[in-house]
């Protein structure tokens, strides 16, 4: 089959399955299916697929059909410059989430706790932006802890990057000068209203917490002061509606130099605070 026929065939199925913006989801897939540069997509159009590459798309767009996500079916994504790895068993790291990188590389840190650390999009790129870093990621799920191994493994990261399997603080000791989470967020009420991509694929403990979904958001609070350095920093990743109240709950563990700032679409999606020791002289 000439890979052009292949893709419309392609578009026409994820079109039906209701796919959102089918087109770009089918490139890529294809993309994958061939083994080459993105950039070389539109010069092979024309070209016969080979039999295998035309069973693997066909594949990939029947799971795709399922709604199953791109960065499952092809096993990576891109995130602020490189390539993780990803599995059903960490969430698929978001541009949302470049916004939190942003914040904390405005900061002077050496070492960096992240807590609920899945795929390590965010520990290891923190650790890759600032070659003099160190740090922990930890995660109640053994699966995730995998994954961000292997990430580190392939970033070549492994040798400052340390992962442990806990529930937030529990099993940590330490001080870090810079403690970050993308914790799960999304109230109970609200998973209904999720895409399926995200509701019937993500693992469900990465998504919510239950509830109100802020409870991660007051047990970190509450421990991060017995875990930060002086002038240490902390930094959170938050749903769009839930910025003045993880402000609150900051405020009242008496967390100082409080901050939330705007994704690229104007929403709120970091807060940032400081513990207010002082320094020893």
């Amino acid at each position: 089959m000439i890979a052009a026929d292949a893709l419309a065939d392609a578009i026409k199925v994820l079109n039906r399955a209701g796919v959102p913006d089918a087109p770009r989801d089918a490139r890529k897939l294809l993309v994958d299916a061939l083994g080459i540069n993105p950039g070389r997509i539109s010069l092979i159009l024309s070209d016969p697929m080979p039999i295998q590459a035309q069973k693997l798309f066909e594949t990939h767009i029947a799971a795709r059909s399922k709604r199953q996500p791109v960065a499952q079916i092809i096993g990576a994504r891109a995130f602020y410059g490189r390539d993780f790895i990803v599995t059903p068993d960490v969430l698929d790291p978001r541009p949302d989430t470049e916004t939190l990188i942003g914040v904390a590389l405005q900061k002077s840190f050496e070492t960096v706790l992240d807590l609920g650390v899945g795929s390590g999009c965010i520990l290891l790129t923190l650790l890759a932006e600032r070659p003099h870093a160190n740090g922990i990621g930890v995660d109640l799920s053994a699966a995730a802890l995998n994954v961000a191994r292997r990430n580190a493994q392939s970033l070549e990261l492994q040798d400052r990057a340390q992962f442990q399997q806990s529930d937030w603080f529990e099993n940590i000791t330490g001080l870090f000068d810079l403690i970050v989470s993308n914790p799960p967020y999304i109230a109970q009420s609200e998973m209904t209203d999720l895409s399926p991509d995200v509701r019937d694929w993500e693992p469900q403990m990465a998504l919510t917490p239950g509830g109100d979904g802020l409870q991660p958001y007051r047990t970190i609070a509450a421990k991060a002061a017995n875990h930060l350095t002086a002038n240490g920093c902390l930094i959170v990743e938050i749903g769009a509606s839930q910025g003045l109240a993880v402000q609150q709950i900051f405020q009242q563990q008496n967390l100082e130099n409080i901050a939330i700032y705007t994704d690229l679409d104007g929403r709120d999606r970091v807060v940032s605070a400081k513990t207010g020791k002082k320094a020893q002289v």
